[in-house]
């Protein structure tokens, strides 16, 4: 039996043990280049000779970038795809852009407006598919906030993840880590924010622990991580609803101050400072944003070995 290429969609869609191997083989991969230059290959170049496509409906810093250096330092390389550079943005079916690449590349990574599109292209396609970014979920960011908690914390296992602000697609793609990890994690958003209401009830039914509410103090209260993003997000035409309702969902000094000690901040990036974060937690000492945002090289990495059954 022909056994179909691997995907990378949905954290969901893997087991708690794939999620493990690859967390792990992202560690294991920074730790063997420190003080290494950026884009010096691997010792073991387990990609040389392997392309990767990256398609971009979504402008993009820290995945066009940390997918680009990942497939140098695994001594593959990368071809970067604009929609509007392509066929694909003047009409060409999802399905067929996905025949064609199948045929030139070893693995295809999309920024997508619509995860639809995402699970359409995998459909069609012959050689792995990685989202990396969809209006539902952010798969590749999640593993970089799950190794950089366990770079400050320790196992992530047990700790109480706060989420606060928007219920979007990064905050999805952590209630589907919640199941595989056995973190706690408590979501606060206003009322009309929430996370799509069938993610949390599949998650709790698989066993995660995940609440989802209102109150922001209460999600903050005690947690040892503290996560947030943008209000206003790529595609989001209700800026200034959005602008009334977040406010008291800020993280500032006094909401870090409920954690528990030697809580850590968390935020996927690009902050808009002054809005979801104040200047004082963005480059305080509990922030690990910048290791955050490092470590997407080495969780893209991870995860390309693992969609390419190098793991």
């Amino acid at each position: 039996m022909i056994e179909g290429p691997r995907h990378f969609l949905d954290i969901s869609a893997l087991s708690r043990e794939e999620v493990r191997a690859i967390v792990d083989e992202a560690h294991a991969r920074k730790a063997a280049r420190i003080d290494w230059p950026k884009a010096a290959p691997d010792e073991d170049k387990p990609l040389d000779g392997h392309a990767l496509a990256m398609i971009f409906q979504k402008n993009s810093t820290r995945t066009r970038v940390s997918f680009e250096i990942g497939m140098l330092q695994l001594g593959g390389q990368s071809i970067v795809l604009n929609a509007n550079d392509t066929q694909l943005g003047r009409g060409e079916t999802v399905q067929d852009t996905a025949r064609v690449l199948s045929r030139m590349v070893d693995a295809v990574m999309i920024r997508a407006n619509n995860h639809q599109d995402v699970l359409d292209f995998a459909e069609a396609s012959d050689v792995p598919v990685i989202n990396g970014l969809t209006d539902l979920s952010h798969p590749c960011q999640i593993i970089a906030d799950i190794m950089t908690i366990e770079e400050w914390l320790g196992d992530i296992s047990g700790k109480t993840i706060a989420w606060l602000g928007d219920g979007n697609n990064v905050c999805t793609s952590f209630i589907h880590a919640a199941e595989k990890l056995d973190f706690k994690l408590r979501i606060a958003t206003p009322a009309n924010y929430a996370p799509r209401a069938q993610e949390a009830a599949a998650a709790k039914a698989a066993g995660a622990d995940v609440s989802v509410g209102t109150d922001a103090q209460a999600a903050i209260d005690g947690a040892d991580v503290v996560v947030t993003d943008t209000w206003v997000s790529m595609g989001d035409t209700d800026k200034d609803a959005r602008m009334a309702a977040f406010p008291s969902y800020a993280v500032n000094d006094d909401m870090m101050a409920r954690a528990a000690s030697g809580a850590v901040f968390l935020h996927c990036l690009p902050a808009h400072r002054g809005e979801e974060v104040t200047n004082s937690v963005m480059d305080g000492p509990q922030s690990a944003v910048w290791d955050e945002a490092e470590n997407r090289i080495h969780a893209q990495k991870a995860v390309l070995l693992w969609c390419l059954g190098k793991l």
